[in-house]
């Protein structure tokens, strides 16, 4: 019986490993977040407010070099929203991960690598956020990822290396308060990719 066992678990992989993806290739990808940014301050008191997590969602392109070990370079258009009691910090910006990956067992993958980011648009409550710290920052990316034929799946984590904070002034309620918050990512990443 073990043998039996044994015998159908190695079959399994031979066919799993003749059906992943193999090579270079390059495509879509798609797919949703579950962000949190950093911490909001409101000058007058300095007690941190920290966020509450949100759906936001990425598009983009792929390219990938190699088979076994492989180099992923990705361009993709990402949105997010993170709230915090009453108000919503909603982002907008271009994400280059650039991933070393392993394939472990069969269309099973592991990877991690440098996500270079660009903020591209910054708004809290409707006030449009001029003055980000970096628009240029970089974090790092890591996860697992499933390729079978031409599609993809992959789950990741997403974190910024450093503190990346945006100031304003809130004139709403004519208080002129200086507000700041970290834009920082920390955040989930389901994708779904298809291979061209």
């Amino acid at each position: 019986m073990q043998k039996l066992v044994i015998s159908t678990f190695v079959l399994a992989l031979l066919c799993f490993n003749s059906y992943a993806q193999d090579g270079t290739s390059f495509g879509i990808k798609a797919g949703l977040n579950y962000n949190a940014n950093g911490d909001y301050f409101e000058s007058i008191g300095d007690n941190a407010e920290n966020p509450d997590r949100n759906i936001g969602y990425h598009v983009g392109v792929f390219g990938k070099i190699g088979n076994q070990i492989y180099f992923r370079p990705e361009l993709i258009y990402t949105a997010t929203k993170s709230s915090y009691d009453s108000d919503d910090l909603s982002m907008k910006k271009i994400d280059a991960p650039l991933l070393i990956g392993v394939k472990v067992i069969g269309p099973v993958s592991v990877f991690a690598g440098p996500s270079l980011q660009y903020i591209l648009d910054t708004e809290f409550d409707g006030i449009d956020i001029d003055d980000v710290e970096n628009d240029f920052s970089i974090g790092l990316n890591f996860g697992i990822g499933l390729n079978i034929n031409k599609i993809g799946i992959d789950l990741r984590y997403e974190r910024g290396f450093n503190d990346n904070e945006a100031t304003f002034i809130d004139n709403n309620l004519g208080n002129g308060i200086v507000s700041r918050i970290d834009t920082r990512p920390d955040q989930l990443i389901l994708s779904l990719s298809i291979a061209l």
